[in-house]
C-alpha cells in the first residue's frame, strides 16, 4: 500500500500544506501517470476536504506538474528529447549574459541588481535548506537576476519562457543535500566572478552548473522508463 506524505506541520493555509505534500508525492512517483488525479481520492489520501485539494491542483497545474486532459488532471510526463533541446536553449541564453559583458568593457553586471541576490545566497550557504523540489523557485530567481543584471532584460524574458517549460522536470534536481550545497556554492562563485569581471571563470562554472543539472534531470527521466511503477511516466 502506498504511503503518502504527511501534511507539513506549519501554520500556513491548508491548501498550501496539501500542495507541498502532493507535490512531493508526485515527484516521488507515488501517483501512476496514466491514472486520473481525482479530487475525492486525493482528499482521502491526505485527510482533507476536496476544496484544499482543488486549490493545490490549481497551483500544481500552473507549475506544470500536472497536465489537463479531456477527462481531468494527470501527472506530468516529460519528453526526454525536448528536455535536451530546452537545456541547450537555456545554456545559450545564460552564457550570452556573460559573453556580452566580456566582449564590451562598458558592459558590466549591475551590482545593485546582482549584489542583493548574491547576499541572499551567502545566507543560504550559512544555513543551507534541506532537499526540496520547491528550491527550483529560488534557483530560477537567481538565474533570471544574473541574466537581467547583464544589461539586456530581454534575455531574461526569453529565459522565463524556457524555465516555464522545464520547471516540472527541474524539480527532480534537488533531491540530495549534496546537490543543494553544490548549487549554492556554484551560484556564489558565478555571481562573484561576474561582478569582479572574471568572465572566463564564471563562464566555466556556469557551463558546468547547467550541464550537471541537465545530466541529473534527463538521467532521472530516462531511469523512470525502467521503473516498474513509472513505466508510463515519460514519453520516449
Amino acid at each position: 500500500m502506498t504511503s503518502f506524505s504527511p501534511l507539513p506541520e506549519t501554520s500556513g493555509p491548508l491548501a498550501a500544506r496539501v500542495y507541498i505534500a502532493l507535490r512531493a508525492d508526485l515527484m516521488a512517483g507515488k501517483y501512476e501517470p496514466g491514472k486520473r488525479l481525482g479530487e475525492e481520492r486525493l482528499a482521502g489520501n491526505y485527510g482533507v476536504s476536496r476544496t484544499p485539494v482543488r486549490e493545490a491542483l490549481s497551483r500544481l497545474s500552473a507549475d506544470g506538474l500536472v497536465s489537463r486532459e479531456v477527462d481531468g488532471l494527470y501527472p506530468y510526463r516529460p519528453r526526454i528529447d525536448q528536455l535536451n533541446d530546452l537545456y541547450e536553449v537555456r545554456l545559450t541564453l545564460e552564457l550570452r549574459g556573460l559573453s556580452r559583458a566580456a566582449a564590451d568593457p562598458e558592459t558590466t553586471h549591475d551590482p545593485d541588481l546582482l549584489g542583493p541576490e548574491l547576499e541572499r545566497w551567502y545566507r543560504l550557504r550559512d544555513a543551507p535548506p534541506g532537499p526540496d523540489a520547491g528550491f527550483v523557485e529560488s534557483d530560477e530567481r537567481y538565474h533570471l537576476t544574473l541574466l537581467a543584471s547583464s544589461g539586456n532584460p530581454q534575455l531574461a524574458e526569453a529565459l522565463k519562457v524556457v524555465n516555464n517549460k522545464i520547471r516540472p522536470a527541474r524539480m527532480f534536481d534537488y533531491f540530495t543535500a549534496e546537490r543543494m550545497e553544490s548549487t549554492i556554492a556554484e551560484h556564489i562563485a558565478i555571481a562573484e566572478g561576474a561582478l569582479d569581471g572574471r568572465y572566463s571563470e564564471a563562464t566555466a562554472i556556469l557551463t558546468r552548473h547547467i550541464e550537471t543539472s541537465r545530466s541529473i534531470v534527463v538521467g532521472r527521466a530516462e531511469a523512470a522508463l525502467t521503473w516498474a511503477h513509472l513505466a508510463n511516466a515519460v514519453r520516449p
